[in-house]
């Protein structure tokens, strides 16, 4: 398989397999045990948003209301968050995304039926936190909290391979359709964590967060480090400029040699 895109284990496989299974965890939680709304899918709550709106039934369609606008805050938090901290040296960026998940997934499980609004907003919000954060898995672009455009794109990736039987293509089907079992095996944990657990099941996912926030200590993330990027600039400006400055010894060393073997008469 393919190595680690620029060696982020942030994007790594391994990071993505406890990310997708925390993904599925998610929802199966809140459409079992917090109501039937969807924590990821936000086209599932704008269909039902729409058909209570339609209905006049106000109050159920705000259960679908808040969620949505819960995840629309979570993409714009996370993306903040990769502005302001993206220089800090001890921590990724990434790691305190998923620190904040885990703090406010252990939060959920706290909360009684009575405020499934609340929690549901929450897990959305934290959903949406992920999905904006890691975007990647070993170069190719996915989505670790929702399964439809992993699935289109590894469809394509097979209708590409059964053409070429290109390796890069087969290694990027396997990924995808890799994940979107890993998603289901969580929320196949989910569902039967849920029933055994009820509100404290969400505290599964926390622990698989965790897994994923280790695992990003293993090694940084060079690309998006301001830091190191800059120092290795600056090593490969020096580089061209020692270069430069030896080509140009070597020219005048040759001229004058040159000189001194044809003397002008």
């Amino acid at each position: 398989m393919k190595p680690n895109h620029h060696g982020q284990m942030s994007e790594s496989f391994l990071t993505a397999v406890f990310l997708s299974l925390s993904g599925g965890l998610q929802d199966a939680y809140t459409y079992l045990f917090r109501g039937k709304v969807f924590a990821n899918a936000q086209t599932g709550n704008i269909v039902l948003l729409s058909a209570n709106l339609m209905d006049g039934n106000w109050g159920r369609a705000v259960h679908y209301l808040v969620p949505l606008c819960a995840f629309a805050l979570g993409v714009l938090t996370a993306e903040k968050m990769r502005e302001r901290f993206r220089d800090m040296q001890r921590l990724h960026w990434r790691q305190l995304v998923v620190l904040g998940e885990v703090l406010l997934l252990f939060l959920v499980g706290f909360l009684p039926p009575a405020l499934d609004l609340l929690a549901n907003a929450i897990v959305s919000f934290s959903c949406a936190m992920q999905v904006q954060a890691f975007r990647k898995v070993d170069g190719y672009a996915f989505a670790s909290t929702m399964c439809i455009g992993d699935l289109r794109s590894g469809m394509e990736a097979l209708c590409i391979w059964r053409k070429t039987r290109d390796a890069k293509a087969r290694d990027r089907m396997l990924r995808y359709f890799g994940i979107i079992l890993l998603f289901a095996i969580g929320a196949g944990i989910g569902s039967k964590s849920a029933a055994a657990f009820g509100g404290k099941a969400i505290w599964l996912s926390c622990g698989l967060l965790l897994v994923s926030f280790a695992l990003m200590f293993i090694r940084e993330d060079l690309e998006e480090n301001p830091v190191i990027e800059k120092d290795l600039v600056e090593i490969r400006q020096e580089t061209r400029e020692i270069d430069h400055a030896l080509k140009q010894e070597l020219e005048e060393e040759h001229r004058e040699l040159k000189e001194s073997t044809h003397p002008e008469k």
